[in-house]
């Protein structure tokens, strides 16, 4: 499922913020500098009410006397806790904790491993995938999780727009599914397709969602607890504050050993900080990240480890291509200048990736070139000398120029309408990051003669779907097949109609970026398939709708005291936060246990789980390959 951190999957784009290298680096990257700087006396008093009200809801989570509750402060807020609609990063990594997915990916290196799924096979023209589904998997009422539940996820996806949603790019190629027996999935497809043993879609349980009428409006938010299979189960929720799961005893895989997991909302990521120093969380994943300043201020600390380690997520600034639905009607209101190539990268030619690199994120990420992070190898993609749109502010003077769009007595740039052009940017109000790009972006395209607006809101999602705005801070946690995040760019991913939502990033729709992931789609041989890959990144690249300035680090924390072990993801020097699974969570030791066997955020915690998987030669080496290790979900 998408990992937007955008807003995403998820994401950071709209939906939300829908999300490198080597440990080495992430080590040095801890010696941040400067500490945090004062606040106002309105955030102070912010801040201070936050705190009292964590101080309250950590009292409350303390619960029965023996009971470990694992709590984690977030800067996102859940999307929908319907899987089929949900595309935040936060939202679909509960959906992880909630129910399982036909396969999984190995926290240690990302290959794939069962899942719901024990072992699956193709047939010789790959048409026909059968998967067997185990028998230890049942869910949380007690009935037996079985392959038509699986059948009806598929089903529902396929005929239903509505639970379409978040994942329907995952069965828009599917003729048929079935169910022949309680423990045997069969899917047919019209053409081959590359990604069946990375369907990242949560497997729900048809007898209680056979009940739902309207899934483009059922958000799954009204009845507790929700009814899963995965390690952890939903029991309350409540919007823009809290989310409380509690372990499954039952769990095939083992049970957590938390008791509890709280993931609780903090508007002010600043307060977030405040409550993991008090002890009031145990966790801070930032939005997404913390900032450097932050994870300065933590390092000190007797009782917190700070995590900072390459991630899967990308920051980008994305361009609205003059939305439309896929029946032609025009969507919002972006500026027609922005349809011209030579405006959108002149924009992109006066971006100091460097800059962004080195004074916002103060060293904790790589500069930004193509669409997928360095930390998924096969895929990374960098443009040709030729090609780059480097940091040239003359150059990009001249391209507007040349685009019409020349300087008034004033300085100003006078767009067609004769009046000084003035970019909307949409950014996150919760993401310190957004306001500090967003100061170097007025301070540049000021110096082309251009105005920039930034509209920072706590809700980014309405207004991008609706297409009112120009440019947006834009950002995905990718996965490790980068199917998903390449999707989402399709004619195809766009809403029907205006009053539809699509699952579309950016509204973009190229027909020989389609036809390039079609391809793609189907393409079995590892090593061609990342080619084609590499040239749809290209496309990107070249249209200028998508410009990535940054691949951030991982920058997180938590308590010692409160978690003895964690796993990380991939465990030389991973993420905790938004992985690939289940594992952070799931893995997670008590400070206060005596269990000795539980994750470590060095070692991987599964051993032996890929025992009687059928893999097609050169699917393990497609699927190893660390990815949508980012999204966010975009947020």
């Amino acid at each position: 499922m998408n990992t937007h951190d955008q807003h995403g999957s998820g994401r950071n784009g709209p939906r939300p913020h829908r999300t490198r290298f080597l440990a080495a680096a992430g080590a040095a990257a801890l010696l941040l500098a400067s500490g945090l700087a004062a606040p106002s006396a309105s955030a102070a008093q912010s801040r201070a009410e936050q705190g009292s009200q964590a101080a309250r809801a950590a009292k409350d989570d303390q619960g029965d006397e023996g009971r470990e509750v694992l709590t984690v402060a977030v800067a996102q807020s859940v999307d929908s806790l319907s899987p089929f609609l949900a595309v935040r990063l936060l939202s679909t990594s509960i959906h992880r904790l909630m129910y399982e997915y036909l396969t999984n990916y190995d926290p240690k290196d990302n290959h794939v491993i069962p899942g719901l799924a024990t072992k699956w096979q193709s047939s010789p023209d790959k048409l026909t995938w059968t998967y067997t589904i185990r028998t230890d998997s049942k869910w949380s009422d007690g009935q037996q999780a079985t392959a038509e539940d699986a059948a009806w996820t598929f089903n529902k996806m396929m005929t239903d727009q509505g639970a379409a949603t978040a994942n329907g790019s995952f069965v828009g190629n599917f003729a048929k599914v079935t169910a022949p027996s309680p423990t045997q999935l069969v899917i047919r497809l019209k053409k081959p397709q590359a990604t069946m043993t990375a369907l990242d879609v949560p497997i729900v349980p048809k007898h209680v969602w056979e009940k739902v009428g309207d899934f483009s409006k059922f958000n799954n938010d009204k009845s507790f607890p929700v009814v899963g299979n995965g390690p952890f189960v939903l029991t309350d929720y409540k919007p823009d504050s809290y989310v409380r799961l509690k372990a499954n005893k039952d769990f095939w895989r083992g049970a957590p050993k938390f008791d509890e997991l709280v993931f609780r909302y903090y508007k002010d990521q600043d307060a977030a900080v405040a409550a993991l120093r008090k002890g009031e969380v145990s966790f801070v994943a930032g939005s997404p990240s913390l900032t450097p300043a932050q994870a300065a201020s933590l390092r000190g600390d007797k009782n917190i480890h700070v995590n900072d380690a390459p991630g899967r997520r990308f920051y980008a600034l994305a361009t609205n291509p003059g939305a439309r639905a896929k029946n032609g009607t025009k969507i919002g209101d972006g500026d027609p200048s922005l349809l011209d190539e030579r405006v959108r990268h002149a924009l992109f030619m006066a971006v100091d990736r460097a800059t962004i690199v080195d004074k916002v994120f103060q060293g904790h990420a790589v500069e930004g070139q193509g669409y997928i992070p360095p930390r998924f190898t096969p895929y990374f993609y960098k443009p040709t000398a030729a090609q780059e749109l480097a940091y040239d502010p003359a150059r990009a003077g001249q391209l507007l120029d040349q685009a019409g769009y020349k300087k008034n007595a004033d300085g100003k740039r006078v767009g067609k309408d004769g009046k000084p052009l003035n970019y909307r940017v949409l950014c996150h109000a919760t993401d310190p990051n957004d306001k500090a790009v967003g100061k170097y972006l007025q301070e540049w395209w000021g110096k082309l003669g251009i105005g920039t607006t930034l509209d920072c809101l706590d809700n980014v999602t309405d207004p991008w779907l609706a297409g009112k705005y120009d440019l947006a801070f834009d950002g995905w946690s990718v996965n490790p097949d980068p199917d998903f995040v390449l999707s989402i760019h399709t004619c195809a991913a766009r809403p029907q109609t205006p009053k539809d939502t699509g699952a579309t990033d950016n509204f973009i729709c190229d027909k020989t970026y389609d036809d390039l992931y079609a391809r793609q789609l189907a393409e079995y041989d590892p090593a061609k398939r990342a080619d084609i890959v590499k040239q749809m990144e290209s496309r990107l690249y070249d249209l200028g709708y998508m410009n990535v300035m940054a691949y951030p680090n991982a920058v997180e924390a938590y308590r010692t005291d409160q978690i003895k072990s964690i796993t990380t993801m991939p465990s030389a020097a991973g993420n905790i936060y938004g992985q690939d699974g289940y594992w952070s969570w799931w893995s997670a030791v008590p400070a206060d246990s005596n269990d000795s066997s539980g994750g470590s955020s060095s070692t991987g915690v599964v051993i032996g789980i890929v025992v009687g998987v059928v893999v097609l030669g050169g699917l393990a080496v497609l699927f190893a390959v660390r990815r949508r290790a980012t999204a966010e979900d975009r947020e």
